[in-house]
């Protein structure tokens, strides 16, 4: 899972990179994007992330999954390094073994459950929180440059997030018919496309690095607290000191890696003649 989403990361940021920029809330954007290949692949390695991450969502608390989800940005990284000749500062490297330390220490305290149902207001929240993120986003995207990939990655996570959210007792359907007829089903879509969006709007003003960082760390928290008081999420007694402690430490790794974030491409913007684009393969960072 965290490799599927961490490939995906990395291959949406080319696609976006080679896709005009639009300073609209357009759906068409991600018809656009698909007649890449390269954003289709990325696809389907998020799509895969997304089963796995489903399947996991069965029986293991939000904060371990979203964190798992959150790691997906030290595998985008490395890959960086390796493929498009990224550079990274030693301070993010450092970032990146935090990173793995507190996800090993959510890994070691989180405690299978079975998620409780949400009620009627849960889906009702689910309904208003599409709403707040699709009237927010409209205003986000007309940001540029980090600022613009930090607001539409935050509201990115946050979509996904409210997914997240729905997954959990999705997961628990006793029948392919509950779970068809299942209103999480169809919440569970919107967010995502939602979502998927913003994240392409928020990896189109150049910093791939910036607008998954906020993704992650928007997303994590709600879905964490959301978890733990109202879907049964459980941790191991007497360790929940390392709970709080590697979701912490894996939530300002993830933060802190947005500190380094330089755009990594350069686009054409909707409305300007085009223009030769700078490689995607050119350094992340000043040498």
């Amino acid at each position: 899972m965290i490799v599927a989403y961490g490939v995906a990361n990395l291959l949406q940021s080319v696609a976006a990179a080679r896709t005009t920029v639009h300073h609209t809330f357009d759906p068409g954007l991600l018809l656009r994007l698909a007649g890449h290949r390269t954003y289709l692949i990325g696809l389907g390695c998020q799509v895969a992330g997304f089963v796995l991450a489903f399947l996991a969502r069965r029986d293991l608390p939000l904060f371990l999954v979203q964190a798992s989800v959150a790691a997906g940005l030290g595998v985008t990284a490395v890959l960086g390094v390796v493929v498009l000749k990224w550079r990274l500062p030693a301070a993010e490297v450092a970032l990146l073994v935090l990173l793995f330390a507190g996800i090993s220490g959510l890994v070691l305290s989180a405690r299978p459950a079975p998620s409780k149902q949400l009620g009627t207001a849960g889906l009702v929240a689910l309904v208003v929180a599409l709403g707040v993120i699709g009237v927010l986003g409209f205003f986000a995207v007309r940001l540029h440059g980090a600022p613009g990939s930090v607001a539409l990655g935050s509201l990115a996570g946050m979509a996904f997030s409210a997914a997240a959210v729905a997954a959990r007792p999705l997961a628990s359907a006793p029948s392919m018919e509950a779970f068809a007829g299942d209103p999480l089903l169809y919440l569970l879509i919107a967010h995502s496309i939602v979502g998927q969006l913003l994240l392409g709007l928020a990896m189109q003003r150049g910093s791939t690095t910036a607008a998954v960082a906020a993704m992650d760390a928007a997303g994590a928290v709600p879905a964490a607290i959301v978890g733990l008081l109202l879907l049964n999420d459980k941790i191991w007694p007497g360790r929940e000191w390392l709970a709080a402690t590697g979701f912490l430490v894996t939530l300002a790794a993830v933060i802190g890696l947005t500190r380094y974030a330089e755009p990594q491409h350069h686009h054409a913007v909707a409305g300007e003649p085009d223009r030769a684009m700078v490689g995607v393969g050119s350094p992340a960072r000043p040498g």
